[in-house]
């Protein structure tokens, strides 16, 4: 991208510091980070994550602040981890909320049961040169991706991580891990 990226993180739950902490390392000064609670402050942005929480509550929060349209419209990349993966999909196995449908793919909420169930697993990325340390909690799965999306890597259960354009959707936390390579790899593709 030209000129200074501009990187927005969803700040109306989930790991918001975190994720700001680490695009912020990513960029390396070259760029900002800020926080994003409405249309307005998403307009600014070249790219947006959507972090993990709870997934009905980012949607109804998502709604209640005007976001869900400007969302579907929005230009930028988005970086969707754990229930951001839940929220940008185009079909997931709960009714109360319609996903955003940015990216193509379906998702099982919680597909790896419940917060005791959590866990964290080396993972194959494409594009990667060594193995990733996921941390996964209360994590879905995306069961099926469509013809436009690229999936980077999956596990036994099924597919965790997958990029379709400017969009990445993973369904573990690597804001948590340390590790700068998929907010590096996501901002290399804007």
């Amino acid at each position: 991208m030209a000129g200074r990226t501009v990187v927005g993180v969803l700040a109306l739950q989930g790991d918001v510091s975190e994720h700001m902490r680490a695009f912020a390392d990513a960029l390396g000064g070259e760029g900002e980070v800020v926080e994003v609670r409405s249309p307005a402050d998403l307009e600014r942005c070249d790219a947006c994550a959507i972090p993990g929480g709870e997934s009905t509550t980012i949607a109804r929060l998502i709604a209640e602040n005007g976001l869900d349209d400007a969302f579907r419209v929005f230009e930028g990349g988005i970086f969707a981890t754990c229930a951001g993966m839940v929220i940008v999909a185009v079909s997931i196995n709960d009714t109360r909320f319609r996903p955003l449908g940015i990216v193509d793919i379906d998702v099982e909420r919680n597909a790896f049961g419940r917060q005791r169930d959590s866990f964290e697993a080396d993972l194959d990325v494409t594009g990667l040169d060594e193995p990733f340390h996921a941390v996964f909690i209360r994590a879905p799965l995306a069961s099926a991706a469509g013809p436009g999306v690229e999936v980077l890597a999956s596990l036994p259960s099924g597919i965790v991580a997958v990029r379709q354009g400017r969009h990445m959707a993973l369904s573990f936390h690597p804001e948590l891990s340390g590790d700068l390579r998929l907010h590096r790899m996501f901002l290399a593709g804007l």
